[in-house]
């Protein structure tokens, strides 16, 4: 059992200093996620990688009730989706203020690590993500791992725990998914 996976038990346990003994070992990696995670942003966005990776760390071991982590995979996946969740809310935010703003139809495909997306687009990819999880969860995991989390697809499949054969037939489903619903979207 890995360290992480010890504090994180203890968390749960009620160790009040156990968060304390986490973030040390936790903050790089988070780091890394949410700086892959933000090169996706636009540049001018307002919140910074170091911003998302406490505010998505208070979500996670700050709260009540304390989450049951079963191990340092379990964990990540939930810092993914946590800053998932955060940039979403942030650009709903953003959204809301503008009324509509200056809706675009964007492809799927489009959509890659290494290209900037606007918070209407980032509403328009999560609210197909919230249909595509309700139809296929474990495909609905799978693109936040890699979209939100910047995971590779071993890596997903790890987190994920099922093999690189099975997340690379949900991957190709999820992304054909999306572009279809992304592709209708008004």
């Amino acid at each position: 059992m890995s360290d992480v996976t010890q504090i994180l038990h203890q968390i749960e346990s009620g160790n009040p200093t156990a968060a304390d003994q986490l973030l040390p070992l936790v903050y790089e990696e988070l780091r890394k996620l949410a700086a892959v995670r933000m090169m996706q942003e636009r540049p001018d966005h307002t919140l910074h990688a170091t911003a998302l990776v406490h505010e998505a760390y208070l979500r996670l071991v700050g709260g009540r009730p304390v989450q049951e982590w079963n191990s340092r995979g379990h964990f990540f996946s939930a810092a993914a989706e946590a800053m998932r969740r955060i940039l979403i809310e942030q650009a709903r935010s953003k959204a809301s203020q503008r009324r509509g703003g200056d809706w675009q139809q964007v492809d799927f495909e489009q959509l890659d690590v290494t290209t900037s997306v606007s918070a209407d687009q980032l509403v328009a990819l999560n609210d197909a993500l919230d249909r595509l999880s309700t139809l296929d969860q474990l495909a609905g995991n799978l693109v936040k791992l890699r979209y939100f989390g910047g995971l590779s697809l071993t890596q997903a499949a790890d987190s994920l725990e099922v093999s690189p054969a099975t997340a690379y037939r949900h991957w190709a489903y999820a992304r054909a998914w999306l572009k279809s619903e992304l592709r209708s979207a008004p």
